[in-house]
């Protein structure tokens, strides 16, 4: 907790009088109030003269501004708001600020809170600090001294938030991924789910992505937050298959003081550590069924209740789901709610198999080797005519996951592995069997079949015209 104060003695009514008056209208917040452009704040004071200058003062620089003249109004306005920062009077009729804080910390109440008093004592600061205070500021102040105090409470929840997100996320991520805010590729097949990402990016309807593991679901999501209205926001991804069942709910929703054992503080879930921005469920056909129930009420009613809360919470959020699971038959053998899928299923992207993408692994192989092999501080390994062969006909079926872990794999040996290198170092050929001797055996075969048409071969072989092109060349045919 800081301790505000002005030069001035201590004294019991305000400074207002002796306050420059604030223009009203929107103002420039300056670059060092620049947070306070998107907060909501609340005011709780039962002096109209201080609520009056407060509101002038703030008004200009923040998105909202609400005013409460005690403590029963306050209560109702968190119940169907959410705010960033309340300004709370400790000395005021009925009930002080620093009882009527502890209680709202008790039933969900997580946001910061600003104590101002003009009776300044070591007891006063210890309970409020006790209640969850986050600054205390003594009357009189000056309109600099409050937004300096608003102005520290949203940074630290700010970093707090970007810290807690960052470790999540590398928690939960056990691969660690390059590229993952791009796609790349210029196949049709990666065309097509570009030009659709383009076009839902900007709307606030919820996506769902379809695809097997490793076709890059969460690139897509980070690609259409990146497109959106919330690209300054936070983006929030969650792996709902890497959380335990019994610890999710108070993941995602957060919990109270001693909502459960080990419970030692209340903390924000993911929910609202993603409000304003996007957040990403991946592998939402994991949520257990108890909790799809709860994921429901939040798509349908914009509010979380936090783990042992009694208040549900506004959240402003774009939901985007990610699958590699088929969800309509998890719904027909009873493992996945069948409301909960029509809600999510109202847009949905499928990513193709790497094997489906064309040219595009030449570019991913590529653009692997050059970024791990700096990484790894290993110089790279030449990508020749037999492996591009091999790279192209090979099936994936552990997609661009499993093409980036074989140019790991090939930087670390210093060559290809033999089923996708050409000629040895030591003059031997590559064995019959390997794979690009049965790429060249298939892609001639259907040639011949088809009497050397390269363009109908090409399509019976799910590639382009050029690639058919270029392995002839390649094989002087």
């Amino acid at each position: 907790m800081t301790f505000s104060t002005s030069r001035a003695s201590v004294a019991a009514s305000p400074a207002v009088g002796r306050e420059p008056a604030v223009k009203s209208g929107k103002t420039a917040a300056g670059p060092e109030f620049g947070a306070l452009a998107q907060a909501s704040i609340l005011i709780v004071d039962d002096e109209p003269g201080m609520r009056n200058f407060l509101v002038r003062t703030l008004g200009p620089r923040c998105k909202l501004v609400d005013e409460a003249a005690d403590t029963d109004q306050a209560s109702r306005k968190l119940d169907s708001n959410r705010y960033d920062v309340v300004i709370l009077d400790n000395i005021m009729p009925g009930k002080n600020g620093v009882d009527w804080l502890a209680e709202q910390r008790a039933v969900g109440f997580f946001a910061d809170a600003i104590l101002i008093t003009a009776y300044a004592d070591l007891d006063t600061a210890i309970q409020a600090l006790r209640a969850g205070a986050a600054d205390f500021v003594l009357k009189p102040f000056r309109s600099n001294q409050i937004l300096n105090a608003v102005a520290r409470c949203l940074d630290r929840v700010r970093l707090q938030r970007e810290n807690y997100v960052l470790r999540y996320a590398l928690r939960a991520s056990s691969d660690r991924t390059f590229l993952r805010d791009n796609l790349i590729g210029q196949s049709a097949a990666t065309l097509r789910v570009r030009e659709t990402i383009a076009r839902v990016a900007r709307l606030p309807t919820s996506v769902l992505l379809t695809g097997a593991s490793g076709t890059g679901k969460e690139v897509a999501a980070r690609s259409i937050h990146s497109l959106s209205d919330r690209a300054d926001k936070p983006f929030v991804p969650v792996n709902c298959a890497a959380i335990p069942p019994e610890m999710i709910e108070a993941e995602l929703f957060g919990h109270i003081k001693g909502a459960f054992t080990g419970a030692d503080s209340g903390r924000e879930g993911l929910f609202l550590y993603a409000h304003g921005g996007t957040l990403f469920l991946d592998e939402i056909g994991e949520l257990p069924l108890p909790m799809q129930s709860k994921l429901l009420r939040v798509l349908e009613d914009r509010r979380v209740r936090p783990v042992g809360s009694e208040r549900e919470v506004p959240v402003d959020l774009r939901f985007i789901f990610a699958t590699n699971a088929e969800l309509q038959k998890e719904v027909e053998k009873g493992r996945f709610r069948a409301d909960l899928f029509y809600r999510l299923n109202v847009m949905q992207i499928h990513l193709p198999l790497l094997k489906d993408r064309g040219d595009d692994v030449q570019e991913l192989a590529a653009i692997f080797m050059s970024k791990l092999s700096a990484q790894l501080g290993m110089p790279p390994v030449p990508i020749d005519a037999s492996v591009r062969a091999a790279l192209a006909s090979y099936d994936w079926p552990g997609n661009v996951r499993e093409l980036r872990n074989l140019i790991e794999r090939t930087l670390i040996l210093g060559a290809f592995p033999d089923d996708f290198a050409g000629p040895r170092n030591d003059g031997q050929s590559a064995p019959a069997d390997s794979l690009a001797e049965l790429e060249r055996r298939h892609i001639l075969g259907v040639l011949k079949e088809v009497n050397g048409n390269r363009e109908e071969a090409a399509r019976r072989l799910g590639v382009s015209r050029k690639t058919i092109d270029r392995k002839c060349a390649l094989w002087d045919v």
